[in-house]
């Protein structure tokens, strides 16, 4: 029986129920909504509705009813309840008989949903931030492992100028601290308390919320009872959240796969995330990266569907936010998986150095330091700039590279240039020149990975 049915004559017509039930997915919630009732039944002591023997009997069943659930969650969608609030109460009645009826007094399934749905929350967050660490701690390993390892760095995916992979690794490092940072803030504004709202103008009860949200384990309860029925800022938060989380990760994808191309042919990826293909026996696909790619625009869009749902809806509750679940599910479901994948992509993840090293000597990617070197000798950096566009382009002609042409023919362009020209147009003089902060010199690299490991606590 449907929990609201005393107002109705007629049943419900099955395509309706089909159409509006939501246990085929709120079924996630069962623990949280069973963790909710516990506290509430404690709630309920506190007013005299519940005696402390009632309370002790709905809290063992509610406990045993925990125990089946984790045991058989799936058992769940056997049922033909309307959503997982009618499930648990239902099978409460069930264990011990009218008493479980007494439950939901003062309580309304738009404060209980949006109490589970913040319960179910927080352990993601939780999750999540693990999952970016890890892949933080493997990026910043294979940074360690590959510190001389030169690489062309790319703008407008032109080689630009010399960097190293392991600069490349602490790059993604950084946005992954930022995604990490991002779910902590969301995770301070979720940490709130609706339970004891009632439907939307609070219980009739006089229940002390801030004890109840702390029986929860939030860190205080909601102030306005419409708001917190209504409020899906965590949900929108944490799909963006997951959205940016989700664009870096499809950069990284979208970069190894071009290393590991075989124009490129920087990397080799491990047997373990790749495929092959039924017609060609040579092939060797970065399936798992592309699939992280390809993951990030439904995301996006569940991102944008929450946004659109939420955006007319009046205060308070309204039955389009049940359309909250499944798009969150999904998207931090993706993430997680995504961010699984590429840890595991890093495993096994071969650096092939002669190759990145020949490809960042071409493309004149020390075309800049020759403009430093002239702007040194005294000549202002736009005419430098002219200059040396000048020298590439007579390099290009010769099919040669810049530290290739005689000194000779190099002071054709500027006589300020002399014979250490050729000591500042190496590789490694390219990259320890950049010593400031952030930068690719292999005192800054080292330096950054030393930090990134205590941030990481990877040395403890």
């Amino acid at each position: 029986m449907a929990l609201w049915g005393g107002r109705f004559s007629q049943e419900a017509d099955q395509r309706f129920k089909q159409f509006n039930d939501s246990l085929r997915f709120d079924f996630r919630l069962a623990q949280q909504d069973i963790f909710g009732s516990v506290a509430w039944s404690k709630a309920l002591v506190t007013v005299g509705v519940l005696s402390q023997d009632e309370q002790a009997q709905l809290e063992q069943a509610l406990n045993e009813l925990s125990e089946e659930v984790t045991a058989n969650p799936q058992s769940i969608l056997q049922s033909d309840a309307e959503d997982i609030h009618s499930w648990v109460e239902s099978k409460l009645i069930a264990k011990v008989g009218d008493l479980g009826k007494k439950l939901h007094t003062g309580r309304s399934r738009n404060d209980q949903v949006a109490t589970d749905l913040k319960l179910w929350c927080k352990e993601e967050v939780i999750h999540l931030r693990q999952a970016i660490v890890e892949l933080q701690k493997a990026l910043v390993i294979t940074a360690e492992q590959n510190q001389n390892s030169v690489m062309p760095g790319y703008t407008h995916l032109q080689r630009a100028q010399p960097v190293t992979f392991a600069h490349w690794c602490l790059a993604y490092n950084e946005m992954l601290a930022r995604d990490e940072s991002r779910l902590a803030d969301a995770l301070k504004r979720l940490d709130i308390s609706p339970l004891g709202c009632g439907a939307l103008a609070g219980t009739a009860y006089d229940i002390d919320r801030e004890q109840l949200a702390g029986w929860l384990g939030f860190a205080s309860a909601t102030n306005n009872s419409l708001d917190s029925v209504s409020d899906r800022d965590h949900v929108l938060e944490l799909l963006s959240s997951a959205a940016i989380g989700m664009v870096h990760l499809s950069r990284f994808a979208e970069d190894l796969i071009f290393f590991n191309s075989g124009e490129a042919g920087f990397i080799e990826l491990s047997d373990k995330v790749t495929s092959g293909s039924s017609l060609m026996p040579q092939k060797k696909n970065p399936d798992a990266l592309e699939l992280i790619r390809g993951k990030c625009g439904r995301v996006q869009g569940a991102l944008t569907g929450m946004m659109m749902t939420l955006k007319g809806l009046p205060l308070a509750y309204n039955k389009d936010m049940q359309e909250d679940k499944e798009g969150l599910f999904d998207a931090i479901d993706t993430w997680s998986d995504c961010l699984h994948m590429a840890t595991l992509v890093l495993d096994g993840l071969q650096i092939r150095r002669p190759r990145c090293e020949e490809a960042a000597k071409q493309g004149y990617a020390n075309a800049t330091e020759l403009a430093d070197y002239l702007v040194a000798k005294g000549v202002p950096f736009r005419e430098a700039h002219h200059i040396v566009g000048e020298v590439v382009v007579c390099a290009i002609e010769q099919g040669k590279a810049i530290e290739e042409l005689p000194l000779s023919e190099l002071q054709m362009f500027n006589s300020k240039i002399m014979i250490d020209v050729y000591d500042i147009l190496s590789l490694q003089s390219c990259l320890d020149k950049r010593l400031a902060k952030g930068g690719v010199s292999q005192k800054q690299v080292a330096y950054a990975i030393v930090k990134a490991k205590e941030v990481l606590n990877m040395d403890k």
